[in-house]
C-alpha cells in the first residue's frame, strides 16, 4: 500500500460519531433510606417495654374459721341504721343508737370510732365496705343538727353511701 502523500490524498477514516451527552436522571437512592427506617424500627422494638403496667388490685378475703362453711361472695346487704333521737331541750340532749346488737355509741366521736373500726381496711379486718349503705334515721322531733352530726361522723369514717331515712314513728 502506498502511503498517502501530503499533497492531496485523503485518508479513509470512519466518520467521527458524536456522543449525545444527556444529563443523568435525577433521583433518590431509596435503598439507604429504607435501611435507616428498618434500623430505627428494630431499635424501637428492642427499646420498648411491652409489659402491662403494674396495678394494685384490692383483694379482700374472709378469715378462715375451722368447721364453718363460709361463702366468700356472700355480703351483708342489710344497711347500717343509725337512729338519732332528741332526749331534752338542751343542745347536748340527744341519743344515738345503732339498730341491731352491733354496739353502743354515746356521741358523734364514738359513732365515728365505731364506724371507722368496722370499715374494711384491706388487711382482712372490718365488716363493711366503703360503699355499704348507711342510713341516718332521725326521729320526728330531732334537731336537724343532730342528724347532720351523725351524717358527718359517717363521712369522716370513710363511707360513701350515706342517706337519710324518714322515721316510721
Amino acid at each position: 500500500m502506498s502511503e498517502p502523500s501530503a499533497r492531496g490524498e485523503q485518508l479513509d477514516l470512519p466518520p467521527v460519531r458524536r456522543r449525545d451527552r444527556t444529563a443523568p436522571p435525577i433521583g433518590l437512592n431509596l435503598t439507604s433510606m429504607i435501611d435507616v427506617v428498618f434500623l430505627l424500627l428494630v431499635y424501637f422494638l428492642v427499646a420498648t417495654d411491652f409489659k402491662q403496667s403494674e396495678e394494685i388490685y384490692r383483694l379482700d378475703l374472709p378469715e378462715r374459721r375451722e368447721g364453718m362453711a363460709i361463702d366468700p361472695f356472700e355480703l351483708d346487704d342489710e344497711p347500717l341504721r343509725i337512729l338519732v333521737r332528741n332526749t331534752g331541750a338542751a343542745s347536748e340532749d340527744y341519743r344515738l343508737d345503732i339498730e341491731g346488737a352491733r354496739g353502743t355509741v354515746r356521741d358523734f366521736e364514738s359513732l365515728y370510732e365505731f364506724l371507722a373500726a368496722r370499715r374494711i381496711d384491706g388487711m382482712g379486718g372490718g365488716l363493711f365496705a366503703d360503699d355499704h349503705p348507711v342510713l341516718v334515721v332521725p326521729s320526728s322531733g330531732t334537731s336537724w343538727s343532730f342528724a347532720v352530726g351523725a351524717f358527718n361522723a359517717a363521712v369522716r369514717a370513710g363511707y360513701v353511701n350515706i342517706t337519710f331515712e324518714e322515721s316510721a314513728s
